[in-house]
Order: C-alpha cells, then sequence, then structure tokens
C-alpha cells in the first residue's frame, strides 16, 4: 500500500499544495515519515487525509476558470462505519465549490471498496453543483455495482465510456474536454 503514490505528472501544472483555493494550500509532506495508514498498512505520505480513516484524496488539477477539479483517491470508500462522503463532502468539496467548481472528475482505480449508506451528502452535493456534475473514472466494478444498489447513479456518472484506462497519456485539458465531452452525451 505504501508504494501507491498519487499522480504526479501534471505537477507541472498543478500542485494543491501551492494553490490558495485548494483545501490543502500550505500543506507540507515529509517524504521519508510515513505516518498514514489504512487497516494498518502504511500508505505514502503523499495523499492528503480528510478526516477519514480509510479514504484519502489528492487534488491533481484544478482549473477554476473552467469550473472543474481532477481529485485522486485512494482507499476504502466507507460510508457505513465512517461517513467517508461527509469527510469528502465538507473538507474537499465544499471548499472547492466556494470557489466556483461545479465539475468534479474523481479517478478511482485506487479505491479498493466502497460501504454505502444514506445519500444525503450526495444529493447536497449534487444540488450544490446546479449546472455541474460528477463524473467516476476507473472506479473497479463491485464499487460501481455497490453505488447502483445504494442509487448514487443518481448523482453521480460512472462506468461505460468513464472507464478509460490510458488517462494518463494526456495532459489535463485534454483529458478534462474528453470527459466532458462524454457528460454533455450523457446528460442530453
Amino acid at each position: 500500500m505504501q508504494e501507491i503514490e498519487p499522480y504526479y505528472n501534471w505537477e507541472k501544472h498543478y500542485i494543491a499544495s501551492h494553490d490558495e483555493k485548494s483545501p490543502f494550500y500550505g500543506r507540507t509532506y515529509n517524504l521519508d515519515y510515513y505516518e498514514n495508514a489504512i487497516y494498518g498498512y502504511y500508505i505514502h505520505p503523499l495523499w492528503d487525509e480528510i478526516g477519514s480513516e480509510t479514504l484519502y484524496v489528492k487534488i491533481i488539477y484544478a482549473d477554476y476558470n473552467k469550473h472543474y477539479a481532477i481529485i485522486e483517491m485512494f482507499g476504502e470508500w466507507n460510508d457505513a462505519l465512517h461517513n467517508d462522503i461527509m469527510f469528502l463532502k465538507r473538507q474537499v468539496v465544499d471548499p472547492l465549490v466556494e470557489q466556483g467548481i461545479n465539475q468534479f472528475i474523481l479517478l478511482g482505480e485506487n479505491v479498493l471498496d466502497f460501504h454505502g449508506s444514506e445519500d444525503d451528502y450526495y444529493a447536497e452535493w449534487f444540488d450544490d453543483i446546479e449546472d455541474g456534475w460528477i463524473a467516476a473514472v476507473n472506479f473497479r466494478e463491485h464499487v460501481e455495482e455497490q453505488w447502483k444498489k445504494f442509487r448514487l447513479d443518481y448523482y453521480i456518472n460512472f462506468g461505460g465510456t468513464l472507464q478509460l484506462n490510458n488517462w494518463r497519456t494526456l495532459q489535463p485539458e485534454p483529458f478534462y474536454e474528453l470527459i466532458k465531452k462524454l457528460m454533455i452525451r450523457r446528460l442530453e
């Protein structure tokens, strides 16, 4: 687990800890000291903690002029025991929405499992981004099945064309444009 790092090839374009509008502005990272863990397994120190015991994130790109953010996620998304959606909503989403972000791209290939509960925070998030959307890219099939079970497909777009194994070959802007085009097709 400690070798799974957040995607860093876009750092020449954006670093959340250097962005005054980011909820992670000013954070420092000690690459020699591993302190965060999920179920007793230490994780790479570049993942940002949001208050959850099991879910960590990294904002790998944000564009406030085009109103979007790309967030990579890691761990277990557990709403049943830890109310992870509350932490994600309050610690990451709300500050970004306050800065005008209304299009969220969640990268989930490192989300190992999902345990659902109520959909209140998802509904609130959906209402907050009135003309925007939430796209979940590359989440595991069993995670998406659980999302369907808890009817989160009303709030989050996932599966099908949003399974993009080659997203790392793109720069942030073309990646966003691709997702935006896919979302426009889905929402029409």
